[in-house]
């Protein structure tokens, strides 16, 4: 999936993800920090939206297209949890969506690839736990 995105930025693509910053379970949000790095280095633009909890998954693309539903995109939500989703294709929603988005958007802060400069130890510790990311 870091490939798939960062292959997408450059053919031009405007790939950016919104995370949360305040988390549930404390692994897999190191986990996904693991990421960030490798993402941003990419050219992908990642924020964190830190006034609360946020758990949703959505999806828009050009206008036209967005899904919204539980799937994470991730080995256990695509083939093991078969998780649902609504993709909706010239709808009046995904310009709600969108709207949405960029609403949240506002609300979140950039990450940059300074503030992914972990201290060794902690870097060691997310690399190993992306050995366990497909199980988590």
């Amino acid at each position: 999936m870091v490939s798939a995105l960062c292959l997408a930025v450059k053919s031009g693509v405007d790939v950016r993800i919104i995370t949360p910053h305040i988390y549930d379970k404390a692994l897999i949000h190191l986990t996904t920090r693991s990421f960030y790095r490798e993402l941003i280095y990419g050219g992908v633009n990642i924020y964190e939206y830190s006034k609360e909890f946020m758990h949703s998954k959505i999806f828009v693309s050009d206008d036209q297209i967005a899904t919204v539903g539980t799937t994470n995109l991730d080995f256990r939500s695509l083939y093991l949890h078969f998780e649902c989703g609504v993709w909706m294709y010239n709808s009046k929603a995904v310009l709600q969506i969108k709207k949405d988005y960029f609403d949240t958007l506002n609300e979140c802060t950039q990450i940059t690839l300074e503030e992914c400069i972990e201290r060794l130890p902690i870097r060691v510790f997310q690399e190993i736990l992306r050995i366990f990311a497909p199980l988590m």
